[in-house]
């Protein structure tokens, strides 16, 4: 695992209360890797509906405020389906190290989810170092991404 990182990203992070451990333990890390973290919640094991956590952190990187996202439920698909109602937020519920870099190559998620429930700690730390340090490939992935970015369900230019 590489634990520097040539570039400083800005990270919103969050989770519901079945992923509020992860969380708690995924910022840590990523601030010892030197990455500016801003935590959007829970910040307890007390029970919220996930959603809302999806959503704001959905709303922090889609607006730039954040270059990227991490969240945590106890399945990580709730919680990506939350983040992902928010245009421009990508996110991606992995479980290993190549959908973590296709993601980012191929997808280019702003946001990775895990499933604190199913994934072990240290395949979701090295899911997420693979992901920090992957770049978006361009190209017809470019387009494609630009597709996602830009649907528009009251329109029929997509149909």
């Amino acid at each position: 695992m590489n634990e520097t990182n040539a570039h400083v990203f800005r990270i919103a992070v969050g989770a519901d209360h079945a992923g509020f451990l992860y969380k708690q333990q995924l910022a840590d890390l990523l601030r010892q890797w030197g990455h500016e973290v801003s935590d959007f919640g829970t910040y307890s094991t007390d029970p919220v509906d996930y959603p809302l956590i999806g959503f704001k952190v959905g709303e922090a990187v889609a607006s730039g405020e954040f270059d990227r996202g991490v969240l945590v439920c106890g399945s990580s698909i709730g919680i990506a389906m939350a983040a992902n109602k928010v245009r421009g937020a990508r996110a991606a519920p992995v479980a290993e190290p190549y959908s973590a870099k296709l993601s980012r190559q191929h997808n280019h998620a702003n946001i990775i989810c895990f499933a604190e429930r199913l994934v072990g700690w240290e395949m979701i730390v090295e899911c997420l170092d693979v992901w920090l340090h992957t770049e978006g490939e361009g190209g017809r992935h470019a387009r494609r991404v630009s597709e996602l970015d830009e649907y528009d369900p009251q329109s029929k230019e997509h149909v």
